[in-house]
């Protein structure tokens, strides 16, 4: 269904030109012999009313257009013998001046403008020769319009620059608040790995040398005090490894901190490249566990930039995804076939960002080209005893 036309026309328009319609409608019948009329009323006024109506409506959409088609109408009105310019005519044409001041640059607005204050001026309008007092007249009106138009794009453009400086320095503060949060996380992490890890890590140690002690003191086995020492021991071990993942989902960018995706949605990941050309398989080996939620996204982005990287540079080849569940390690493997594609891979940090990740954790990554071609990426993620999902499930 087309709108009507109408319906683009800017409200403020389509009122202006209605009231031009409208008053030009009511000079034709009261005043049309004051202005050279030969009766009263004069009915082709109100068709010259209309299209000066109508003009004004469309003045925005294509203002040179219509400042020429209103210049021709006052020629044509002159030539039907009326001496001099009713009131609707006059705001119609003042409407125009201030319009190629508003909506057309200085130059091209500027060289209009003062062709059509020569062309009312040398008396081309009305065949006659206008007296000086009536060209300053005219030259003053018209140019008052097209430079009051000259204003309003003038106070506009300075609006638009200004919302554009608005928008960018807001942007700036958003991104140098974020980056203050991050390091005020960093600098958390820092001080919580130096201060907690480092004491929790020494309690551990001086448990375990003392439990050790006692045991080969004891000759028939470990004592009660050795068993509970060995219970600490381990305890502060388990402390150590939540902290550090803890430390980890710290240090991580602000926006990872909610809820991600995991190991458990690479499925989806492989079909949403099943149109780019490569063959993708997945393995799986060990019994999938539970991981801690950062571990769980890193190792999942260490996956999705490896299999972005084989889709980008690999070109039609066989990708292989291999997941292993080990009973202290994550191991990932992603190796193609293809080309290869060096250490720039595509998305985030690349390489760097891959291996960030799994450093971050305690991993370890390498990638590279094979010998027999195409790329591998490598990483050991170490994780602590975690649930099988077999069971978290019941």
């Amino acid at each position: 269904m087309r709108l009507s036309p109408l319906r683009s026309v800017p409200r403020v328009d389509l009122l202006i030109g209605l009231a031009i319609i409208a008053l030009g409608t009511l000079e034709a019948f009261t005043d049309a012999k004051d202005y050279g009329a030969a009766q009263n009323p004069e009915l082709w006024w109100v068709g010259q009313a209309l299209v000066t109506g109508v003009l004004v409506w469309y003045r925005r959409r294509a203002p040179v257009a219509v400042f020429i088609l209103m210049i021709l109408a006052q020629y044509a009105w002159h030539r039907q013998g009326n001496e001099s310019c009713p009131v609707w005519q006059l705001a119609a044409l003042l409407i125009v001046f201030h319009t190629i001041g508003a909506h057309l640059p200085f130059k091209p607005g500027g060289a209009w403008a003062l062709v059509g204050i020569l062309v009312f001026d040398s008396g081309a309008v009305d065949h006659r020769f206008l007296p000086f007092q009536e060209v300053v007249y005219l030259t003053v009106m018209f140019g008052s319009a097209y430079v009051t138009g000259l204003a309003l794009r003038g106070y506009l453009l300075r609006a638009h620059r200004m919302a554009e400086r608005a928008a960018r320095l807001e942007l700036e503060r958003e991104r140098r608040a974020a980056e203050a949060v991050a390091a005020e996380r960093n600098r958390i992490a820092r001080e919580l790995h130096d201060v907690v890890a480092h004491s929790v890590s020494m309690m551990v140690m001086q448990a375990g040398v003392l439990r050790r002690r006692m045991g080969t003191a004891q000759e028939d086995g470990p004592s009660p005090e050795a068993e509970i020492l060995g219970g600490i021991e381990q305890a502060g071990r388990d402390a150590v490894e939540e902290l550090r993942i803890m430390l980890g989902a710290l240090r991580m960018p602000q926006d990872e901190a909610l809820p991600q995706p995991g190991l458990d949605m690479v499925p989806n990941l492989i079909s949403t490249v099943g149109t780019s050309g490569l063959r993708v398989t997945l393995e799986t080996e060990g019994e999938p566990v539970h991981l801690a939620p950062g571990l769980d996204l890193s190792a999942y982005r260490i996956v999705q930039e490896a299999l972005t990287n084989a889709v980008k540079y690999a070109g039609d080849a066989d990708v292989r995804i291999r997941i292993a569940y080990r009973p202290d390690r994550l191991e990932l493997e992603i190796t193609d076939n293809g080309g290869g594609a060096g250490p720039a891979l595509s998305t985030g940090n690349g390489l760097i960002g891959m291996r960030e990740r799994a450093e971050l954790f305690g991993g370890s990554l390498d990638a590279g080209p094979l010998p027999q071609g195409g790329y591998r990426v490598r990483a050991t993620l170490p994780i602590s005893q975690g649930v099988p999902m077999s069971e978290a499930t019941n």
